[in-house]
């Protein structure tokens, strides 16, 4: 089993940059890959950034220049730095580890922007 939970979430205007972290804990030796996903109200989930154990990256195009994630093995974290934000970013979003026994989600976080 693996825990995921997420902080760093809030209400930020237009333009401001907000990091996200995601603390992972059980079985994470088995963790392949953790992404960020992201769903907005009335919106299917969608990917937004994912990490693979080597430390490999992938971005939704949505978010490509403005957002950066990166994880911390030695502790167990994976943050995803978001700058210049836009109102279109608004949802909750939630860390996801990727096993070969399962998939593990977090809680999620709410981030909000402003216009």
């Amino acid at each position: 089993q693996v825990q995921l939970v997420e902080s760093g979430g809030g209400l930020v205007q237009a333009g401001g940059s907000l990091r996200l972290s995601c603390a992972a804990s059980g079985s994470t030796f088995f963790i392949n890959a953790i992404g960020w996903y992201r769903q907005a109200p009335g919106k299917q989930r969608e990917l937004v950034a994912v990490i693979s154990s080597g430390g490999s990256t992938m971005y939704a195009d949505s978010v490509k220049g403005r957002f950066t994630i990166s994880r911390d093995n030695a502790k167990n974290m994976v943050y995803l730095q978001m700058n210049s934000l836009k109102p279109e970013d608004t949802a909750v979003y939630y860390c996801n580890a990727e096993s070969p026994i399962s998939d593990y989600w977090g809680q999620g976080t709410q981030v909000t922007v402003s216009s």
